[in-house]
Protein backbone atom coordinates (compact mmCIF):
# COMPACT_ATOMS: atom_id res chain seq x y z
CA UNK A 1 0.00 0.00 0.00
CA UNK A 2 1.07 3.32 -1.23
CA UNK A 3 0.05 5.15 2.10
CA UNK A 4 1.32 7.57 4.55
CA UNK A 5 0.92 8.77 7.66
CA UNK A 6 1.80 10.59 10.68
CA UNK A 7 0.75 11.18 14.25
CA UNK A 8 -0.79 14.39 15.56
CA UNK A 9 -2.05 13.25 18.83
CA UNK A 10 0.24 13.26 21.68
CA UNK A 11 0.93 9.42 21.75
CA UNK A 12 -0.87 6.20 20.39
CA UNK A 13 -0.67 3.01 21.15
CA UNK A 14 0.76 0.85 18.43
CA UNK A 15 -0.22 -2.95 18.95
CA UNK A 16 0.98 -6.71 18.52
CA UNK A 17 -2.53 -7.50 16.93
CA UNK A 18 -5.40 -5.48 15.09
CA UNK A 19 -7.35 -5.20 18.47
CA UNK A 20 -7.47 -2.59 21.38
CA UNK A 21 -6.80 -5.69 23.32
CA UNK A 22 -3.92 -6.93 22.09
CA UNK A 23 -0.36 -6.25 23.62
CA UNK A 24 1.44 -2.43 23.72
CA UNK A 25 4.58 -3.07 21.68
CA UNK A 26 5.40 0.18 21.37
CA UNK A 27 3.75 4.54 20.90
CA UNK A 28 3.95 6.73 18.45
CA UNK A 29 4.23 10.78 19.44
CA UNK A 30 3.50 13.62 18.27
CA UNK A 31 4.75 14.12 14.43
CA UNK A 32 6.12 10.66 13.94
CA UNK A 33 5.62 9.16 10.50
CA UNK A 34 5.00 5.84 9.50
CA UNK A 35 4.47 4.11 5.76
CA UNK A 36 1.14 1.69 5.48
CA UNK A 37 1.53 -1.54 4.80
CA UNK A 38 -1.70 -3.53 4.98
CA UNK A 39 -5.43 -3.37 6.56
CA UNK A 40 -7.75 -4.98 8.56
CA UNK A 41 -11.10 -4.50 10.03
CA UNK A 42 -10.10 -0.46 11.03
CA UNK A 43 -6.51 -1.24 11.60
CA UNK A 44 -3.47 -0.62 9.76
CA UNK A 45 -0.36 -2.65 9.86
CA UNK A 46 2.81 0.36 9.66
CA UNK A 47 6.35 0.52 9.62
CA UNK A 48 7.76 3.68 11.51
CA UNK A 49 9.72 5.71 9.97
CA UNK A 50 12.39 6.36 12.85
CA UNK A 51 12.86 2.89 13.65
CA UNK A 52 11.26 0.71 11.12
CA UNK A 53 9.01 -0.88 13.80
CA UNK A 54 6.01 -2.94 12.51
CA UNK A 55 3.10 -2.90 14.77
CA UNK A 56 -1.35 -2.38 14.31
CA UNK A 57 -2.49 1.36 14.38
CA UNK A 58 -6.19 2.28 15.02
CA UNK A 59 -7.15 3.53 11.85
CA UNK A 60 -8.73 6.96 13.35
CA UNK A 61 -5.61 7.86 15.28
CA UNK A 62 -3.59 9.71 12.24
CA UNK A 63 -3.55 12.26 9.65
CA UNK A 64 -2.25 10.92 6.30
CA UNK A 65 0.22 12.25 4.14
CA UNK A 66 0.80 12.73 0.24
CA UNK A 67 4.14 11.16 -0.99
CA UNK A 68 5.55 14.26 -1.28
CA UNK A 69 4.49 15.59 2.16
CA UNK A 70 6.46 12.28 3.59
CA UNK A 71 9.19 12.81 1.81
CA UNK A 72 9.55 16.62 2.90
CA UNK A 73 9.62 15.74 6.29
CA UNK A 74 11.99 13.24 6.01
CA UNK A 75 14.57 15.52 4.74
CA UNK A 76 13.69 18.16 6.93
CA UNK A 77 15.80 19.05 10.19
CA UNK A 78 14.27 17.37 13.18
CA UNK A 79 13.07 19.28 16.33
CA UNK A 80 12.20 17.99 19.51
CA UNK A 81 9.67 19.35 21.57
CA UNK A 82 11.79 19.96 24.66
CA UNK A 83 9.19 20.44 27.60
CA UNK A 84 7.72 17.45 29.46
CA UNK A 85 4.11 18.54 28.87
CA UNK A 86 3.89 21.38 25.67
CA UNK A 87 0.58 22.83 24.40
CA UNK A 88 0.79 23.88 20.57
CA UNK A 89 -1.72 25.23 18.05
CA UNK A 90 -3.93 28.43 17.69
CA UNK A 91 -7.06 29.11 19.08
CA UNK A 92 -9.04 27.05 17.48
CA UNK A 93 -7.36 24.23 17.20
CA UNK A 94 -4.41 23.11 20.35
CA UNK A 95 -3.08 19.76 21.80
CA UNK A 96 -0.64 18.67 24.52
CA UNK A 97 2.65 17.18 23.29
CA UNK A 98 5.27 15.53 25.02
CA UNK A 99 8.80 15.66 25.55
CA UNK A 100 10.73 13.98 22.91
CA UNK A 101 8.12 14.54 20.13
CA UNK A 102 8.60 15.80 16.71
CA UNK A 103 8.11 18.68 15.27
CA UNK A 104 8.68 18.23 11.61
CA UNK A 105 9.10 21.22 8.97
CA UNK A 106 9.69 23.68 11.55
CA UNK A 107 10.29 26.96 10.73
CA UNK A 108 10.46 30.34 12.82
CA UNK A 109 8.41 28.54 15.57
CA UNK A 110 5.80 26.98 13.31
CA UNK A 111 5.21 23.68 11.66
CA UNK A 112 2.70 21.65 9.68
CA UNK A 113 0.91 18.23 10.38
CA UNK A 114 -1.00 17.20 7.32
CA UNK A 115 -3.14 20.12 6.59
CA UNK A 116 -2.64 22.19 9.87
CA UNK A 117 -0.40 25.05 10.92
CA UNK A 118 0.95 24.64 14.60
CA UNK A 119 3.32 27.19 16.62
CA UNK A 120 6.01 26.69 19.51
CA UNK A 121 8.68 28.26 20.98
CA UNK A 122 9.40 25.30 23.21
CA UNK A 123 11.68 23.04 20.77
CA UNK A 124 15.10 22.28 19.77
CA UNK A 125 17.25 20.95 16.38
CA UNK A 126 17.97 16.86 17.10
CA UNK A 127 21.40 17.02 16.89
CA UNK A 128 24.03 15.32 18.71
CA UNK A 129 26.28 17.97 21.21
CA UNK A 130 28.13 16.05 23.64
CA UNK A 131 27.90 12.60 25.80
CA UNK A 132 27.13 15.23 28.55
CA UNK A 133 23.86 15.72 26.90
CA UNK A 134 23.14 11.92 26.98
CA UNK A 135 22.98 11.43 30.54
CA UNK A 136 21.06 14.84 30.84
CA UNK A 137 18.72 13.96 28.82
CA UNK A 138 18.58 10.75 30.28
CA UNK A 139 17.80 12.34 34.30
CA UNK A 140 14.56 13.92 32.63
CA UNK A 141 13.16 11.18 32.56
CA UNK A 142 14.13 10.06 36.29
CA UNK A 143 10.81 8.68 37.80
CA UNK A 144 8.69 8.03 34.77
CA UNK A 145 6.72 5.08 36.11
CA UNK A 146 7.52 1.73 33.76
CA UNK A 147 5.48 0.67 31.20
CA UNK A 148 5.82 -1.83 28.64
CA UNK A 149 6.24 -0.27 25.00
CA UNK A 150 5.89 2.66 26.76
CA UNK A 151 8.07 5.94 25.01
CA UNK A 152 7.10 9.01 26.71
CA UNK A 153 7.96 10.48 30.36
CA UNK A 154 4.64 9.47 31.72
CA UNK A 155 5.22 5.70 31.22
CA UNK A 156 8.41 3.98 29.78
CA UNK A 157 10.04 1.06 28.94
CA UNK A 158 13.66 0.12 29.05
CA UNK A 159 14.72 -0.03 25.43
CA UNK A 160 12.48 3.36 24.85
CA UNK A 161 13.95 5.11 27.65
CA UNK A 162 17.23 4.72 25.91
CA UNK A 163 15.89 5.41 22.50
CA UNK A 164 14.11 7.99 22.95
CA UNK A 165 17.35 9.93 24.96
CA UNK A 166 19.44 9.29 21.81
CA UNK A 167 16.40 10.64 19.32
CA UNK A 168 16.30 13.59 21.60
CA UNK A 169 20.34 14.01 20.93
CA UNK A 170 20.44 13.04 16.90
CA UNK A 171 21.35 9.24 16.97
CA UNK A 172 19.09 6.68 15.95
CA UNK A 173 18.23 3.52 18.30
CA UNK A 174 15.92 0.80 16.89
CA UNK A 175 13.18 0.02 19.47
CA UNK A 176 13.87 -3.38 21.31
CA UNK A 177 16.70 -4.08 23.54
CA UNK A 178 17.93 -7.03 21.85
CA UNK A 179 17.71 -4.81 18.34
CA UNK A 180 19.63 -2.07 19.98
CA UNK A 181 22.14 -4.66 21.04
CA UNK A 182 23.36 -4.95 17.15
CA UNK A 183 24.12 -1.26 16.98
CA UNK A 184 27.50 1.05 17.85
CA UNK A 185 30.63 -0.66 18.88
CA UNK A 186 31.39 -3.39 21.92
CA UNK A 187 33.48 -1.65 24.97
CA UNK A 188 35.56 -4.57 25.56
CA UNK A 189 36.44 -3.55 29.36
CA UNK A 190 34.30 -2.80 31.75
CA UNK A 191 37.41 -0.13 32.65
CA UNK A 192 36.85 1.03 29.77
CA UNK A 193 33.04 2.02 29.92
CA UNK A 194 31.89 5.77 29.67
CA UNK A 195 29.20 7.69 30.41
CA UNK A 196 26.77 7.52 27.19
CA UNK A 197 27.51 3.87 26.58
CA UNK A 198 24.47 1.62 26.70
CA UNK A 199 24.93 -1.92 28.76
CA UNK A 200 22.75 -4.52 27.96
CA UNK A 201 21.85 -7.40 30.13
CA UNK A 202 19.98 -11.20 29.65
CA UNK A 203 18.17 -13.59 31.03
CA UNK A 204 18.82 -17.07 32.27
CA UNK A 205 18.75 -18.16 28.52
CA UNK A 206 21.21 -15.40 27.38
CA UNK A 207 18.54 -13.56 25.78
CA UNK A 208 19.26 -9.78 26.03
CA UNK A 209 16.67 -8.28 28.10
CA UNK A 210 17.12 -5.25 29.15
CA UNK A 211 18.96 -2.06 28.54
CA UNK A 212 20.50 0.99 30.57
CA UNK A 213 22.48 4.04 29.90
CA UNK A 214 25.61 4.20 32.22
CA UNK A 215 26.28 7.58 34.10
CA UNK A 216 29.02 8.86 36.19
CA UNK A 217 30.88 6.81 39.29
CA UNK A 218 29.40 3.21 38.10
CA UNK A 219 26.13 4.16 38.06
CA UNK A 220 23.29 3.45 35.33
CA UNK A 221 20.05 4.76 34.57
CA UNK A 222 17.29 2.23 33.43
CA UNK A 223 13.45 1.56 33.05
CA UNK A 224 12.70 -0.78 35.69
CA UNK A 225 9.29 -0.46 37.82
CA UNK A 226 10.37 3.09 36.81
CA UNK A 227 13.22 4.88 35.78
CA UNK A 228 16.23 4.81 38.38
CA UNK A 229 18.98 4.86 39.52
CA UNK A 230 21.46 2.07 40.56
CA UNK A 231 24.87 0.58 40.64
CA UNK A 232 26.27 -0.81 37.68
CA UNK A 233 29.76 -3.60 38.24
CA UNK A 234 30.96 -6.09 36.17
CA UNK A 235 28.09 -8.66 37.35
CA UNK A 236 25.49 -6.49 36.49
CA UNK A 237 22.90 -3.93 38.18
CA UNK A 238 22.97 -4.09 41.99
CA UNK A 239 19.87 -2.78 43.63
CA UNK A 240 21.22 -1.14 46.90
CA UNK A 241 17.53 -1.36 48.43
CA UNK A 242 16.70 -4.56 47.99
CA UNK A 243 20.16 -5.31 48.80
CA UNK A 244 20.57 -8.01 45.40
CA UNK A 245 21.61 -8.02 41.83
CA UNK A 246 18.82 -7.64 39.84
CA UNK A 247 19.89 -7.86 36.34
CA UNK A 248 22.95 -9.61 34.47
CA UNK A 249 25.66 -7.46 32.40
CA UNK A 250 25.94 -9.81 28.91
CA UNK A 251 27.85 -6.55 26.81
CA UNK A 252 28.55 -2.49 26.72
CA UNK A 253 28.30 -0.94 23.59
CA UNK A 254 29.11 2.69 22.34
CA UNK A 255 26.92 4.11 20.24
CA UNK A 256 28.58 7.89 19.67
Amino acid sequence: MNHYGICNLSAVALRAEPSSKSELISMLLFGETFHVLDAKDGWFRIKTTFDEYEAWLEGRQYDSLYEAQFNAIQQAPLFISNLISNEIGDRQYKTHILYGSSLPLYTNEHFEIGHRTYHTKAAEQAVFKNVAAISETALRYLNAPYLWGGRSPFGIDCSGLTQMVFKINGTKLKRDAWMQADQGTTVDFFESITPGDLAFFDNEIGKITHVGIVLSDNQIIHASGQVRIDKLDRRGIYNEAAGKYTHKLRIVKRVV
